[in-house]
């Protein structure tokens, strides 16, 4: 059993005990299992780009942009709707998200032009950017899913890519990209920025590009001079 489904379990318990029968020091000691903390895993710039250029549709291609250009878990991308794309500020209005909390994220030139595209081949007529097959709903991430699947083979990565993995090369290489991580953190969504720090354990570039605080006291001809070989 994972230590994710033991947690539900705990957590089930401890509100049966402690809400419905109001005898909390039956489950006072009943600890939550460690779950192991691995790193996720993250595609290079070169790899995403040959992901989106095996994309043939359209659709497609801006779903994953979508999620990989503003950030977002795809279940935030089927949800989107036109009047939540505003061109003029050049922001995506996230709503309702993890939590049931609203946000702005950024609205790239390229996502944009994407959108535009797919909205005019679409013919859009219900509430939805991505509509479903049934009238009123939007596209299923599953649906989506099985989509990236194909597009992953046809590409030819070799690591496991699934939609959500789209999601964490955006906060990869905006570290990388030498952003904060308190606009990271906002831009995801991160209620902790300790959810938002374990992308800083994946980011290699940004430890090569840091300077040694020796280098910055000195530089390396000047700290050579007037050494003899021993």
């Amino acid at each position: 059993m994972s230590a994710g489904l033991q947690s539900i379990y705990v957590s089930a318990l401890k509100f049966l005990y402690r809400i419905t029968l109001r005898q909390p020091k039956v489950v006072e000691h009943l600890p939550y299992p460690k779950k192991p903390k691995s790193l996720p895993e993250v595609l290079s710039m070169q790899e995403v780009l040959a992901l989106f250029a095996a994309i043939k549709s359209v659709k497609y291609k801006a779903i994953l942009a979508t999620a990989y250009g503003a950030g977002l878990r795809i279940s935030e991308v089927c949800a989107l709707k036109p009047t939540d794309i505003d061109s003029q500020r050049m922001l995506i209005h996230v709503r309702l998200g993890k939590g049931n909390k609203d946000r702005y994220v950024m609205l790239g030139e390229t996502v944009l032009a994407l959108l535009r595209e797919h909205y005019k081949t679409a013919r859009l007529k219900g509430d939805y950017l991505f509509p479903g097959q049934k009238p009123n709903t939007h596209i299923c991430p599953s649906a989506v899913s099985q989509v990236m699947k194909k597009i992953v083979r046809q590409a030819g990565l070799s690591k496991k890519a699934t939609l959500h993995t789209l999601r964490h090369c955006f906060a990869t290489h905006l570290l990388e990209s030498g952003y904060d991580i308190r606009i990271v953190q906002a831009l995801l969504g991160h209620a902790s920025i300790r959810t938002t720090q374990r992308y800083t354990h994946i980011t290699d570039r940004l430890i090569g590009l840091t300077r040694s605080p020796l280098d910055l006291i000195h530089k390396p001809q000047s700290l050579l001079q007037n050494t003899q070989p021993k």
